[in-house]
């Protein structure tokens, strides 16, 4: 006997960050609809300041979106991950700064210890596409 497979793509709820209660909820919907297309504007940011507003280029996304992010390396740290790994200079200097494809690669191999955080929550949307 042959099996097929009617499985759906899963996909968050767009209330999953929102409050239980339903009267809350709703009142943070009405907000959320009213600035939902509004630029973000965060007083905690881990991407220089500076390199928004002079809108250049950065190097790789391992020094914009890993390396200046603390909780990043905090967790990757906490599960075995060498900081100078991480493109965190130590303080005597002598560690070299491995490239951005190896940060990158520390991040994915260390993905599944992410699940659950804000981090993933907050850097999912980044790290797809629109064919995802």
């Amino acid at each position: 006997m042959t099996q097929t497979s009617t499985a759906t793509r899963l996909a968050p709820h767009p209330d999953r960050l929102l409050p239980a209660d339903p009267g809350a909820r709703q009142v943070a919907r009405t907000v959320y609809d009213a600035v939902k297309d509004a630029p973000i504007i965060s007083p905690h940011g881990h991407v220089d300041a500076a390199l928004i507003a002079a809108d250049q280029p950065f190097s790789d996304p391992a020094s914009l979106l890993i390396t200046p992010d603390h909780y990043v390396l905090r967790l990757l740290h906490a599960n075995g991950v060498d900081l100078a790994a991480l493109g965190r200079a130590d303080l005597s200097g002598t560690s070299p700064v491995p490239p951005g494809r190896a940060i990158w690669r520390n991040l994915a191999d260390h993905w599944d210890d992410f699940l659950g955080t804000p981090s993933a929550t907050g850097s999912r949307p980044s790290c797809t596409t629109s064919s995802d």
